[in-house]
């Protein structure tokens, strides 16, 4: 029987992977997926047909996925982190309903770029957060610049993805403004680059002192709320325990 699994591999290494994800993958007959991803679980997906392609063909791929169960095969669309935070789940399931197919898909969750670069910092969405993305390629600008200022505005800790590219470059001043009209200057940020990959960083930071130049799309900003303190190399927003 036919199947497509869309699966989470994590934030970058093997060992972040989960087993439901690994079984996925070993019982699969195809694998489809951005070339950068496939080539981070490439020791285990070698005896399989792998279809590969760049950024922006995400639907392409997703047809290419459907295309291959109507044939009988079983397939793995692969996700960076979680495949439905940001990733191919959603677009896999619209794709289906909308050609009224009956194919089995199923979800495998992975480890998100923000839990691995929360837990590099330490425990800085122990409260309420918002997850926030700033590449405008399908979101109007202007609907993430109303998003960052409810964020800011209601406190939560704000972590960034896709803070800052070469055809962004500015999108991450403008956010940063945009928060700072609400959050002190003085409010603790923790950046972290290539999160379990190779070249992997962590800084710690204020939001007055974020060192833009060095953030861009391997990055997640963590912002913290009013309680956030780092203290021993480690971000921390308090749950509101009594301690």
């Amino acid at each position: 029987m036919s199947w497509i699994k869309a699966v989470g591999i994590g934030p970058g290494s093997l060992e972040h992977m989960t087993l439901q994800a690994m079984d996925a993958l070993k019982e699969c007959d195809v694998v489809v997926g951005y070339n950068t991803y496939l080539n981070l679980i490439k020791p285990i997906i070698q005896d399989k047909k792998i279809i590969g392609s760049g950024m922006r063909h995400e639907v392409s791929r997703c047809k290419k996925a459907i295309e291959l169960a109507n044939e009988g095969k079983k397939v793995c669309v692969i996700s960076s982190g979680d495949p439905g935070i940001y990733g191919m789940a959603g677009l896999l399931l619209e794709l289906s309903a909308k050609e009224g197919l009956d194919i089995k898909i199923e979800v495998i969750p992975g480890i998100s770029a923000v839990n691995m670069a929360a837990a590099l910092l330490g425990a800085p969405l122990m409260h309420d957060f918002a997850l926030i993305s700033l590449s405008d390629h399908l979101t109007p600008w202007e609907v993430i610049e109303k998003r960052l200022d409810s964020a800011a505005q209601a406190d939560f800790v704000i972590a960034l993805y896709n803070p800052r590219s070469h055809e962004r470059e500015n999108h991450l001043d403008t956010a940063l403004e945009i928060i700072s009209k609400y959050k002190p200057k003085d409010t603790p940020v923790g950046i972290v680059k290539n999160a379990s990959r190779e070249g992997e960083k962590v800084i710690f930071t204020t939001l007055e002192s974020v060192p833009i130049e060095n953030i861009d799309m391997t990055s997640i900003v963590v912002i913290g709320n009013k309680n956030t303190f780092t203290i021993g190399g480690k971000m921390i927003t308090p749950r509101g325990y009594k301690l």
